[in-house]
């Protein structure tokens, strides 16, 4: 198992989470954990300073002149800004004598975790998956260049803001000469039970990705065909206007913080008890960085806005589209040729049609002003129906999952209980906000609220 934790809180409890560590090795065996995953690392010294840390509990050292180590160490680089700083952070750790001679006695290589959930609330999902797919052939160039094999850890979640969606298509979308025969990524609690719960699904699943998993590693046995420049160059432009556009909304619009406090379920599903951290990062503070990454998604799925999953793709495509006539022909060429796109704008598709635009309206209704709510609906309306127009058109396509019509079918039998559902949520959420709040006295709208909230989960299919 992983052991986790944050660098920027870490240094109170690590003596005894050492401890721990070297203990259950002992007592259980040197399976029992797997990498330490640095969250949040900004600088090579955070992962020296666990090395230091384990040594100080006989995790690593030197003994008769020889480096050991039982302590092999993944940094995790999760917003757009920390992937901007991956490459200085690795050449200067994996240029150090002392690291590179831990990282032979550990014998398994480096493994570099990248975060998909926090880069897509930090910047928008079209900045997210470029800045990934970017980052992930500096990592690859940065180790072979030293000789050094290396994994990717993927930390996808459930939902599309968060790196979700079909496991085969999403290996095969990878850069070309990444997948290097091995590939390690997160499976959130209920996609482990609607992908793994019986065995002919289970089957399936592993299945579909072991052999994605093939077809991405023929580089192993012949050179891995690069991306055209072109495409990098103009997925570079678009990430940047999508960039711009969902930071625009959700850190500079005035009214934003209220609306998705006031039109989501998001206090409320603080209350349940599921989950291993709180919504929020900081007691008391409402700004969209001190909001987690799974209460960010699973808010905007429970309101049907999915919005995580899509804002900024119909402004970027539309500006991009606007320079020149023929931009329209590149950008369906490049759907066509480049898995990484398709792969995109398909899964682009699911959540717009996850999206329920009428419903979202009711959600809107909740603002306590109620022209921050027409205004922030408004806006948030206009950018699905743009999405939709310029994906569609990309594609080829007359309606969203045309290419998918199992899918679109399997959705639209979702909504019938779905729909409903979002109503008397809808419903509850005034009724609960209104109840007078007293020392001792329980709201007695709660729990048939939290019901609501897990069976529009079940039926969404997506937490967070």
């Amino acid at each position: 198992m992983p052991c986790w934790i944050n660098s920027r809180r870490w240094l109170k409890k690590a003596k005894v989470e050492f401890q721990v560590i070297a203990q259950m090795r002992r007592e259980i065996g040197h399976e029992c954990f797997g990498r330490y995953v640095i969250s949040m690392t900004h600088s090579a010294s955070n992962v020296m300073e666990v090395l230091f840390l384990g040594a100080q509990h006989g995790l690593a050292g030197r003994i008769a002149g020889r480096i050991y180590c039982h302590l092999g160490v993944s940094p995790l680089f999760e917003t757009i800004r920390d992937m901007e700083h991956i490459e200085a952070v690795l050449t200067t750790l994996l240029d150090n004598p002392l690291y590179r001679d831990c990282l032979e006695a550990m014998g398994d290589g480096q493994e570099i975790m990248l975060g998909y959930s926090d880069s897509c609330k930090d910047g928008g999902i079209l900045a997210s998956a470029w800045n990934l797919y970017e980052a992930q052939k500096k990592i690859i160039a940065i180790t072979e260049a030293r000789g050094i094999s290396c994994r990717i850890f993927h930390g996808r979640g459930g939902t599309v803001g968060r790196g979700g969606g079909p496991t085969h298509e999403a290996i095969l979308a990878q850069p070309p000469g990444t997948v290097l025969g091995q590939i390690k990524f997160t499976e959130q609690g209920e996609t482990i039970f609607y992908k793994y719960n019986n065995r002919e699904t289970a089957v399936y699943e592993l299945t579909v990705g072991v052999t994605g998993l093939m077809k991405a590693s023929v580089n192993l046995v012949r050179p891995a065909q690069a991306d055209a420049e072109e495409y990098g160059e103009l997925m570079s432009a678009i990430a940047k206007r999508g960039e711009d556009s969902f930071r625009q909304f959700t850190e500079q619009e005035p009214g934003f913080l209220d609306y998705f406090h006031e039109a989501t379920p998001l206090n409320e599903i603080g209350l349940m008890n599921i989950g291993s951290r709180p919504s929020y990062r900081k007691k008391g503070d409402r700004s969209k960085f001190s909001v987690r990454a799974i209460a960010w998604v699973f808010a905007w799925a429970q309101s049907r806005q999915t919005l995580p999953a899509w804002y900024g793709i119909g402004t970027a495509l539309e500006g991009y589209r606007g320079e020149e006539p023929d931009n329209l022909e590149k950008l369906r060429d490049l759907y066509r040729d480049w898995p990484f796109l398709r792969s995109l704008l398909g899964k682009t598709q699911m959540s717009l049609s996850k999206s329920e635009m009428k419903i979202a309206k009711g959600y809107a209704g909740l603002c306590l002003d109620a022209e921050v709510g027409e205004r922030i609906y408004g806006l948030i309306e206009a950018e699905y129906l743009r999405t939709c127009s310029q994906v569609l058109e990309i594609a080829g396509l007359s309606c969203l999952l045309q290419e998918d019509p199992m899918l679109a079918v399997s959705l639209a039998r979702r909504n019938i209980f779905l729909d409903p559902l979002n109503h008397l949520q809808i419903s509850l959420l005034r009724k609960l906000r209104k109840f007078p709040e007293a020392p001792g006295v329980e709201n007695p709208w709660t729990t048939v609220l939290l019901r609501t909230i897990n069976a529009i989960a079940a039926g969404m299919r997506n937490t967070g």
